[in-house]
């Protein structure tokens, strides 16, 4: 069978306008030779989002937006999405708007909801939400710093206008002659500090020698500590005790008037005893001095004694 020229003609033609949809479908991203999805979401605002954004599910593209309208009826925008995939959409499953970064434009992305087992059919509306990106996250809290920024920065106006109104001249010269004392100051701490320096590099092996000494005198007292803690400690004090306790027996044996101590600091009578036995010796010592020979008689021609005479009570200086 020969094909005629027009059949040719008409072949070719036809496969120029097949492979011309191809084309121009594989451009907008449609195969011709998949099956999609069709479904559709609302918003109040699709700022940053365009036609052929992608639809993603966990990260992965599973489609495009196809396009976006207004519903005249309700004045929102009415964005269709064309999706690609088997995976079961459940009819609540939402469609979000969300920027991915700060470069990449706004994106759609299915959240599912795998408790509800009612599949989405094609045609058929989705729930719609919007997640704030980086951008307008970082604008909602930039604008309040540029507030407080400008209110910051017209109270330091309103502050170094009151400084300047405060530091006349005279106020300028006095802060000036003051910076310059302090820098004076700052000098003569300077030269004090270097000659501290020197005093101390001086006397560095004087310091060097008293710092061994006391570490030393640290030693010793360590080993006097550790003498201390090998001494029976505790014996000598329960000896000390026992020992002041026998004091504190005499010394109450004492006051009471127990023993011939306690009696002679007690017993007024034994003291007047004493006492005037002590008087009495007193006298007769008195009158041995003055009169020996009523004591002691010694005579060779048998001289007669002299007539005794009592010793007066008062002793003669």
């Amino acid at each position: 069978m020969k094909l005629t020229r027009e059949i040719k003609t008409a072949i070719l033609v036809i496969a120029s306008i097949i492979l011309f949809i191809w084309g121009y479908s594989f451009l907008k991203g449609k195969d011709l030779f998949k099956s999609y999805r069709t479904f559709y979401a609302e918003y109040e605002s699709v700022e940053g989002l365009s036609a052929s954004a992608p639809i993603t599910l966990n990260g992965l593209v599973i489609g495009k937006v196809e396009g976006i309208s207004i519903n005249e009826n309700t004045g929102k925008l009415l964005v269709e999405l064309q999706i690609n995939t088997d995976f079961p959409i459940s009819k609540s499953s939402v469609a979000s708007i969300y920027e991915p970064g700060f470069i990449a434009g706004k994106q759609i992305a299915i959240l599912p909801d795998f408790n509800d087992k009612t599949l989405a059919t094609d045609g058929q509306m989705l729930k719609s939400a919007i997640k704030m990106g980086l951008t307008e996250s970082l604008g909602n809290k930039l604008v309040p710093l540029q507030e407080k920024i400008e209110k910051l920065m017209g109270n330091a106006d309103t502050l170094i206008s009151g400084i300047n109104n405060v530091l006349n001249k005279k106020a300028q010269e006095d802060l000036k002659n003051t910076l310059a004392e302090l820098s004076k100051t700052m000098e003569q701490f300077h030269k004090a500090s270097a000659n501290m320096n020197e005093l101390l590099e001086d006397n560095k092996s004087q310091i060097s020698s008293t710092i061994g000494n006391f570490n030393k005198i640290s030693g010793d007292f360590s080993k006097i500590s550790d003498s201390l803690n090998k001494a029976d400690l505790g014996k000598t004090v329960k000896d000390l005790n026992q020992t002041l306790a026998k004091v504190n027996s005499i010394m109450h044996g004492l006051d009471s008037g127990n023993g011939s101590m306690g009696k002679l600091l007690k017993d007024d009578a034994l003291y007047n005893n004493m006492s005037k036995t002590s008087k009495e010796l007193e006298l007769l010592l008195q009158d041995v001095r003055l009169y020996p020979t009523r004591y002691v008689n010694v005579s060779l021609f048998g001289k007669k004694n002299k007539p005794y005479k009592s010793p007066t009570d008062t002793i003669s200086k």
